[in-house]
This record gives C-alpha cells, sequence and structure tokens, in this order.
C-alpha cells in the first residue's frame, strides 16, 4: 500500500485490512511535502508488517519486482495516475500481475472529474457510499470512460461504540473539528476560533475541545498556513478554562464526544454513524470552497448562535444512507462486494495491461507534466540520468542543517535572541 499523508495512510491501510483480512501488509510512504511523521502515524494506531519511505522510483521498482496479489494507491489524484503509468510499464511483460486499488480518503466535495480521471485506470475505484457510486459512474460515462472499475463501499475507519447521552463521570463534552485548509482566511479561522471559546463561555459546565490535525511543523494533506495554536496563542484572555487544544486518534475523541461541530471534515461522517449530535456550520455560508454544500439535505446544517441556545440538528436518515453511515448495524457488509471483486479479479489467470483514460493521444498538454514530476517519462517509464532521489534529499538536508546551525551560532555569538525559529527548523530536518 502506497500513501502519501497521515489521513491517506488512515484510508489505505484500513482499506487494505478489509480488502484482505488476516493478510500481511507492507507499506510504503510516498516521500513529499505531506509525508507523516512517527507521531501521526502512532495517532493514527495502524500497524504494517513493513514500512518504508520511498520516492516514486522505489516504490515502482519494488512493486514490479514483489509478488504481491494486491496493491493499494491511497495518495493525491496525479500521484495515483503517475504510478498507474509506471506500473504499467514496470509490469508490461509480466505474465500475471496484482490488482489495482484506489479511492478518496473521505468526502469528495471539490475537483470531481479532474480527480476521478486522475484515478481512471486502476481495476477497483472505491466509492465510499451509493451517492459517490452514481456520481463516479456518471463522470466516467461522461467522458467516455469504461466505469465497471467503480466500486461501492463505504469509508474504512467508521465504527466505535454507540453514543449514548448522559455517560457518568464527565461533563458534556463539544468537539469542535477544524480543517486544515477549510477555512483559509486568517479572519474565518478566528472567527470560528473565537464562537468556540464563546460557546464554552456561555456554557462553564461543558467541556469544548478544539481537535486539532497536527502539530507545528507537521503536515497533513493539506497545507495549514494558519494554524488554530497560532491564532490561540495570541487571543486575548487566552482559552477559558472549559476550552483546550486537543490532539489524538479521532476514534477516541469521538468516545467522549457529545455534539461534534465542524465546517465539513469528514469527522461529521463518523460522528454520525456513531449516532453523535453533529453540527455543519454555516456560519461562512454554504459555498462550494468551504465543503459544507456537501451535507445540503442532511439536516445537520446550523449555525454557533443555535448550538449556543441549546438547539441540535436533526440528521435525516435517508441523507445518511446514501452517504454510508450504516448505523443500523449493516456497515460490515459494505464491503463484501469490494472484498469479491479484489478476489474475483485476484483469481483471474491473466488481468489485461492497466489502460488509464489519460494517454499521450487523450491529454498530450496535460499527461507529461504530471508524470514528469514524479520522475516518468511519456510512456511511464523512470527517466534516465536523473540523480538519485534519496542521495539528493540526503545532500539538501545536510546542507540546510549546515547551513541553519552557522546561522544559529552566529545569532547567538552576537547576542540576537530569536533564534527559536532556527532550532525549530533545525529539528524539522
Amino acid at each position: 500500500m502506497l500513501a502519501d499523508s497521515d489521513t491517506r495512510w488512515k484510508w489505505g491501510a484500513l482499506t487494505a485490512r478489509r480488502l484482505a483480512p488476516g493478510g500481511p501488509l507492507d507499506g510504503f510512504l510516498l516521500r513529499g511535502r505531506a509525508t507523516p511523521t512517527v507521531r501521526q502515524l502512532g495517532e493514527v494506531g495502524i500497524r504494517a508488517d513493513s514500512l518504508r519511505e520511498v520516492t516514486g522510483a522505489d516504490f515502482l521498482r519494488t512493486a514490479g519486482r514483489a509478488r504481491y496479489d494486491v496493491v493499494v494507491l491511497a495518495c493525491v489524484g496525479g500521484a495515483v495516475q503517475a504510478m498507474l503509468h509506471g506500473l504499467a510499464h514496470a509490469w508490461r511483460a509480466e505474465a500475471r500481475r496484482p490488482v489495482v486499488v484506489t479511492g478518496y480518503v473521505g468526502v469528495v466535495y471539490e475537483k470531481l472529474a479532474d480527480g476521478l480521471l486522475l484515478r481512471h485506470g486502476a481495476d477497483v475505484v472505491l466509492a465510499n457510499s451509493r451517492h459517490d457510486a452514481e456520481r463516479f459512474r456518471a463522470v466516467y460515462a461522461g467522458a467516455g470512460a469504461p466505469h465497471d472499475s467503480v466500486t461501492e463501499c463505504a469509508l474504512p475507519f467508521l465504527g466505535g461504540a454507540r453514543y449514548e447521552p448522559g455517560a457518568q463521570g464527565r461533563p458534556y463534552t463539544v468537539v469542535f473539528a477544524a480543517q486544515p485548509s477549510v477555512p483559509e482566511t486568517r479572519a474565518d479561522r478566528q472567527y470560528l476560533l473565537e464562537r468556540a471559546v464563546r460557546h464554552a463561555r456561555l456554557h462553564p459546565e461543558r467541556e469544548v475541545l478544539i481537535k486539532l490535525r497536527s502539530k507545528p511543523g507537521e503536515h497533513t494533506t493539506h497545507i495549514e498556513e494558519l494554524p488554530y495554536q497560532k491564532l490561540a496563542a495570541r487571543l486575548p484572555g487566552g482559552l477559558p478554562p472549559n476550552c483546550r487544544l486537543a490532539y489524538g486518534h479521532m476514534g477516541d475523541v469521538l468516545d467522549r464526544t457529545d455534539l461534534l461541530v465542524t465546517v465539513s471534515s469528514t469527522a461529521a461522517l463518523e460522528a454520525l454513524h456513531r449516532g453523535i449530535p453533529t453540527a455543519v456550520l454555516t456560519d461562512l455560508g454554504i459555498r462550494e470552497p468551504l465543503g459544507n454544500h456537501h451535507f445540503l439535505g442532511s439536516g445537520c446544517l446550523t449555525s454557533w448562535d443555535r448550538l449556543d441556545a441549546g438547539l441540535l440538528p436533526d440528521p435525516d436518515p435517508a441523507w445518511t444512507a446514501r452517504q454510508g453511515v450504516a448505523a443500523d448495524g449493516t456497515y460490515e457488509k459494505a464491503f463484501d462486494a469490494a472484498r469479491e471483486r479484489v478476489a474475483a479479479l485476484a483469481a483471474h489467470a491473466g488481468l489485461p495491461p492497466l489502460a488509464p483514460y489519460y494517454t499521450a493521444g487523450t491529454a498530450p498538454g496535460y499527461l507529461p507534466a504530471i508524470l514528469a514530476r514524479h520522475g516518468l517519462g511519456p510512456d511511464g517509464r523512470p527517466l534516465p540520468g536523473r540523480r538519485d532521489p534519496d542521495r539528493t534529499e540526503s545532500a539538501l538536508r545536510r546542507a540546510t542543517r549546515g547551513a541553519l546551525r552557522d546561522a544559529a551560532r552566529g545569532a547567538y555569538r552576537h547576542g540576537v535572541q530569536r533564534v527559536a525559529p532556527v532550532i525549530r527548523r533545525l529539528g524539522e530536518l
């Protein structure tokens, strides 16, 4: 399984476990901006039988040489497309090849056509709900691409204990599930933080948790330009005693949640699956860039004003059922079709070569740049004459560490007080 961020590792590893229960899992982390740290992997809590950080070329060499039954690509669309072309080249002379599976890590609210066509060519494209399966097939059909690869299942990380109101021994807990890039502006993020703090002050008997995805210096699937940690540190008066920042596995946090509040996080589906009251905020409008338009018809759209007044949303069961949220106990059956399809393909005597929709003929002005970004030529072959990415990475790190170390020493010698950013950057390398 190849993943390029913490959330995609979570989705990919759990998907692999559900598709092949009990089978060994080799994990590969694609080196890049969002490569997860050891702490992030530990927080996800999913272990593989082996785990390596690799470049795209490393992965293609391994996947083309080792004997796998299934390869799960849990990456951003461009990386999936590059790996599909690279694997097609690596397996061109193989009589048998693995089954290739891909999909999305959560709610698909943007770049639907772009992301789907970049994933086209995998043997199985997983849709996390009936709603998504219908949309995926419509996109492929509209582009004149085969759509038999689309297979309905559910998000692999739903589950956990059913919510029971009035749990003894703890205060009523409100969790605001923050997102790295939604909303984007400082003003909007400041507003949401201040409203969570205001809710805590209006309800001193409640505990308000601001659930964060990463710590400073770590990266996630989406770039977080304005982390809530920094905004909270500058909040006049600071956070009230009953409001604090929280980290950890979302499932563990939901175990003690009485109300989940978010703009459009996939955590909303996790909460709805458990029967936890769930609020999708309309304070900043219902807009496509926010992703909360996905929840139209859910019954969960509301505002902080209404939550402050004690009004809770009432989810629509027909909507939740179409979104793959199966609080009725049928969730485990959601993976039967995908498991059966993968098993049937794996047993096939000889699968046809991988055939992505994008080729030099269909997208000559788009595909080559995607492949080159991952070190591949137009035919999916690793580009010759490139320096070893591992050595280049090591050399860059050594050079940067040396420069930063010299800067820190110079700052210290000259009595400069603000050396913390330099020291922090050294720790990230």
